[in-house]
């Protein structure tokens, strides 16, 4: 029997409706939620995850302002920038666009975001907060991908995780968020050893690599849920996960598309996130 389908796009549709509404309580307040995002350099997938997320700001009712930079902008100028940004009691959201040029210290102007602003929920203090069972603001995939599982009633509690990459940005507070669910988390990355016989025991099986097809049927156990972060372009144009979708998708119980999985997840919670934090404080 072929896996269920985890339809992050129409679950982002629904989260955008709450935001909407949000956003309008929040202006019947004289409140706009603002975004301001940083982009620099002439990266093409940037610039389109950019216009995606400006495009999905407006419909909601977000306020949405680019500040955009050539690949030569120093450090300096990121940094007197996101501190303006900081300042500006307008903004109440900021995001710097990855990848940053190869001279700039990426992590000293993330950060450099007020972490009550931190919209991405990189910065040290909010994914301190998150090791320290108190969330603040919580990373946008990872908040996605638990928000999807949640939604499709994916058993958790109890129930052994295996995720794939160990970055900052997906990995680890995503094994931290499904530690707060009661999981048994393994995490494995580029030095992990004998990763087919780790995934393979895996209820809940998340690869994030950017490794195209990484996983394959001989990965996935019987029944798993199977969550692919990766988005990989392939040398004929087309998008592929990290997830062998065609191999996998009738051995697993539940499975995301890519197209269509996560990546609509992750700009719902970072709308969410954006007007959660304009609305520090008020109950709308």
């Amino acid at each position: 029997m072929a896996a269920r389908i985890l339809d992050g796009k129409s679950l982002a549709a629904q989260i955008r409706t709450e935001v909407k509404r949000k956003a309008a309580a929040l202006a019947q307040r004289g409140i706009r939620p603002g975004l301001a995002v940083i982009l620099a350099g002439d990266d093409p997938a940037s610039r389109v995850y950019v216009r995606n997320k400006a495009l999905a700001s407006e419909q909601t009712g977000v306020a949405s302002s680019l500040f955009e930079f050539p690949g030569s902008v120093t450090e300096t100028e990121l940094l007197r920038q996101v501190e303006a940004l900081n300042a500006d009691p307008a903004v109440h959201a900021i995001l710097v666009q990855l990848p940053l040029p190869r001279h700039v210290d990426a992590a000293k102007v993330l950060q450099a975001v007020t972490p009550a602003k931190d919209v991405d929920g990189f910065h040290e203090a909010n994914l301190g907060a998150l090791l320290a069972g108190r969330p603040r603001v919580v990373p946008c995939t990872p908040a996605g991908v638990i928000r999807l599982l949640e939604h499709a009633k994916v058993p958790l509690a109890g129930r052994r995780a295996v995720v794939i990459g160990r970055s900052s940005i997906v990995g680890k507070p995503l094994a931290l968020l499904l530690l707060r669910k009661d999981a048994t988390v393994t995490i494995c990355h580029s030095k992990s050893g004998d990763l087919e016989r780790i995934a393979v025991e895996a209820d809940l099986l998340v690869a994030a690599v950017g490794r195209a097809k990484l996983v394959g049927a001989a990965m996935v156990k019987p029944g798993a849920c199977v969550v692919d972060v990766g988005v990989n372009r392939l040398p004929d144009g087309s998008l592929a996960g990290d997830v062998d979708f065609a191999a996998v998708r009738d051995i697993a119980g539940w499975i995301t598309p890519v197209p269509g999985g996560v990546g609509p997840m992750t700009i719902a919670m970072l709308l969410e996130n954006c007007v959660n934090a304009a609305s520090k404080g008020l109950r709308i």
